[in-house]
């Protein structure tokens, strides 16, 4: 039992892990032997239960395929020397997922089903969290509208299904990025600063558009001037101006990222000068050109930090401090990894280990 809801486990009867070196996958490809799924119908959460990872029936007429009501949230569990698995911060994404199924009126999550399935799964499961040092299980929650129906409406059934995947290091090498003036992420009164699928779809067209001029991603601006950084690609963003770490103060356009939130607890915790608010292009270019910019890097769940070596702009490329010669996100980086895989005191109380 788990609150309220029994959650009913059918456990495969021959794991596949064996077939994978899960220290060595490509990430996002290769899935856990479970999945969890809760179903809601008739105004409440019916049913809980764990099965083999396979196909869900899927109707064509499923409103989540037509109408976008469906989020999703990106969360880890590490593994220390001792074979203990954590997770890292997970009800942040809970919190966060109840935020996301508010404004996209879906149902929200209860507790027990979020975080009970969520350590059912673990416990089954825990043979796929990767012992590397820079591996993790890389969780999937989401949740969907599942009315086999055509009809633009608030949905009467949803499924809420987590999903897992061993996973290693999300960018190989420091990325270069291009400052986005055209296209946008996000607008006040929208769905930025929450977890909606669509909010990624919009994004792949200028992504692709960068990558074609030999970018891997894109800096995105305000909608309104085009004068404020928000986000880098899926990652919130941040920068070292000489002593200062800036980011993008939260707003109903930028997500409010657990890693984010972790690098400034981190930051404060040193001491380090750390400001919330806009962050003009203007500003960083002058830093760029007086010396004074130090770092840019993006934070999430995937990447923990992408290091940021070279920004375009105006048709200008601009290379940035090579990573060996930077100081905090480097140094970030490998506190929260060493905090994540139990070999630094976890002061913060970040992580939750799976009984």
């Amino acid at each position: 039992m788990t609150g309220t809801f029994n959650i009913q486990i059918d456990k495969i009867k021959k794991s596949r892990v064996s077939e994978y070196d899960i220290n060595n996958v490509p990430f996002g490809k290769c899935f856990s032997d479970h999945m969890f799924v809760a179903e809601y119908a008739d105004g409440k959460w019916q049913k809980a239960y764990i099965k083999p990872y396979g196909d869900e029936p899927l109707s064509y007429a499923m409103s989540a395929l037509h109408y976008g009501q469906a989020i999703f949230e990106g969360m880890k569990a590490y593994k220390n020397e001792q074979g203990e698995v954590s997770l890292f911060r997970p009800l942040e994404n809970f919190k966060r997922m109840n935020k996301s199924a508010i404004r996209m009126a879906m149902p929200e999550v209860p507790e027990e089903i979020f975080m009970g399935g969520l350590m059912e799964l673990m416990k089954l499961d825990a043979a796929w969290v990767p012992t590397s040092d820079t591996g993790s299980l890389y969780i999937r929650p989401f949740l969907i509208s599942t009315d086999e129906a055509i009809g633009v409406k608030i949905s009467d059934s949803y499924k809420f299904i987590i999903i897992c995947c061993p996973a290693g290091k999300y960018y190989g090498e420091p990325i270069k990025v291009l400052v986005e003036t055209n296209y946008f992420r996000a607008v006040h009164g929208g769905v930025g600063f929450v977890k909606a699928a669509g909010n990624y779809g919009r994004s792949l067209y200028p992504t692709k558009l960068a990558q074609q001029k030999g970018y891997q991603q894109v800096i995105w601006t305000d909608s309104e001037t085009h004068q404020y950084f928000e986000e880098s690609g899926t990652m919130n963003v941040m920068f070292v101006i000489g002593d200062t770490l800036l980011t993008p103060a939260l707003s109903d356009t930028i997500l409010d990222g657990v890693t984010r939130k972790s690098v400034l607890e981190l930051a404060r915790s040193w001491n380090m000068k750390v400001e919330e608010r806009k962050v003009s292009i203007k500003e960083v270019f002058e830093a760029i050109e007086n010396n004074t910019l130090k770092e840019i890097f993006g934070c999430g769940t995937a990447a923990t930090i992408a290091h940021i070596v070279g920004i375009g702009h105006n048709g200008k490329d601009y290379a940035l401090t090579p990573v060996e010669q930077r100081a905090f996100s480097p140094k970030v980086d490998e506190t929260l990894r060493q905090i994540r895989k139990g070999k630094l005191k976890d002061s913060f109380g970040w992580m939750m280990k799976v009984a």
